[in-house]
């Protein structure tokens, strides 16, 4: 028996694969809203545009969606802390493999850290679609593999 609870959600694009993650997230609409988004800068604006298209902002069926700052001014960074505090259960990031980032090294900071704590991880539409039409999704029997650090934490670091 399949049981559904609340995933919190990660949705991130560069500025070239906002309208694929808008579309994305249109498509998908029905299964996103039932799970708490979060989003960095301009994405989560057209993110949460979308998925209450039609929707007065007084109504109760209202999605808010949580916005970090900008990925370039440290919104990649606060996903990252999330994601290492264990508040992220996935990782929608639609990220241009053809156009070089302001923020490379933050991006490439994000993946290590999603990879690092077992994050399900989308960087493309296919795969996006791969992972939200899971059985796994919503299934509350799926336990995440955690990854534990004991050994990188406790080494023995020599004092100068």
């Amino acid at each position: 028996m399949k049981n559904s609870m609340k995933h919190t959600i990660a949705l991130v694009a560069h500025d070239n694969c906002k309208k694929d993650l808008v579309e994305w997230v249109a498509f998908n609409k029905k299964r996103l809203t039932n799970h708490i988004l979060i989003s960095t800068g301009t994405t989560g604006k057209l993110v949460e545009e979308e998925i209450n298209k039609d929707l007065d902002n007084n109504s109760r069926d209202y999605i808010n969606v949580h916005r970090l700052k900008s990925g370039p001014l440290g919104g990649d960074q606060q996903l990252g802390a999330m994601i290492s505090e264990g508040k992220i259960d996935f990782l929608f990031f639609f990220w241009d493999p053809m156009s070089q980032q302001p923020h490379d090294v933050d991006v490439k900071a994000l993946l290590r850290i999603a990879v690092m704590y077992n994050i399900p991880t989308a960087s493309n539409r296919s795969t996006a679609d791969f992972l939200i039409s899971s059985d796994l999704f919503e299934n509350t029997d799926y336990e995440r593999k955690v990854y534990r650090y004991d050994n990188y934490i406790n080494r023995n670091v020599k004092k100068k």
